[in-house]
């Protein structure tokens, strides 16, 4: 446990305070609130300041764990057969300005994320400000039936990105959000050019495994049949068993890959 909070690390409160009033200088306001979200979140502190902007406060420490975890996930890749595709950022403001423009990229291809407002380095953090979203649900927070009707757009938007030479890289249900009955992407992380190719192979996986608990295997692969071929469904079949090792997915791998086998026959 001592080991898991070292990791995480902890910003002391008088430079959270220093930050909140950097972000208020910046935007001319007056007084400032800070609401700290309760989030088991290894790679920022993650906070509303004045109900207007969720922000993201990034550490050097931040940085490291998001190194391990990069190795981490390429190790993974290279168990599915495939080069790893994961990339790391350098600094803590590098992790801010690079989601800052990921973000606006798919905003800019019309999917739909939280306005980026701004990406910023403030002493030796990253500070990341996004639009905030007062009232949302995370995609595991659905229900079966709710799931299933934004399964089809869930897949359409993924193939929007992929067709515009864009991946994910981290989809899972904490990163697919409804709000006001639209469906928003949030935390897309950095994926090497070279291998976007397998990276967009993965996203489907991920897709799959984050909507087979609440629909079903069989439900879950009709709805991207909508937006993928069978071809394009065998080529993520084979990171479905890695992602099943990852704690932040649960579901039934075998029973997906036996689902894109039938149609596939």
């Amino acid at each position: 446990m001592a080991f898991r909070r070292f990791l995480r690390g902890r910003i002391e409160w008088d430079r959270l305070e220093s930050v909140a009033r950097a972000i208020a200088e910046r935007y001319d306001e007056d007084e400032v609130r800070i609401e700290f979200l309760e989030a088991d979140n290894w790679l920022s502190t993650p906070c509303v300041i004045n109900e207007r902007w969720f922000v993201k406060i990034i550490t050097e420490q931040n940085s490291f764990v998001h190194a391990l975890l990069t190795t981490g996930r390429n190790i993974g890749a290279f168990t599915s057969g495939t080069e790893g595709f994961f990339d790391h950022f350098g600094t803590a403001y590098g992790m801010a300005e690079h989601e800052f423009e990921a973000t606006k990229k798919l905003r800019e291809i019309g999917i739909n994320a939280p306005e980026p407002v701004e990406a910023f380095e403030f002493e030796d953090l990253g500070v990341l400000v996004l639009e905030y979203l007062p009232e949302f649900r995370t995609l595991n927070e659905l229900s079966g039936r709710e799931a299933l009707s934004y399964a089809p757009e869930m897949f359409e938007s993924l193939a929007t990105m992929h067709d515009n030479r864009l991946a994910h890289g981290d989809l899972r249900g904490e990163n697919v959000l409804i709000a006001n009955n639209t469906l928003y992407f949030i935390d897309a992380t950095n994926v090497k050019e070279s291998g976007l190719a397998d990276a967009r192979s993965y996203d489907l996986a991920c897709a799959l495994a984050a909507l087979e608990p609440l629909i079903g295997a069989g439900s879950a692969v009709d709805a991207a049949l909508e937006s993928y071929s069978v071809d394009e469904l065998l080529a993520a079949q084979d990171f479905l068993d890695f992602i099943n090792m990852r704690p932040d997915h649960d579901f039934e791998a075998g029973v997906v890959k036996g689902e894109i086998e039938k149609r596939a026959t």
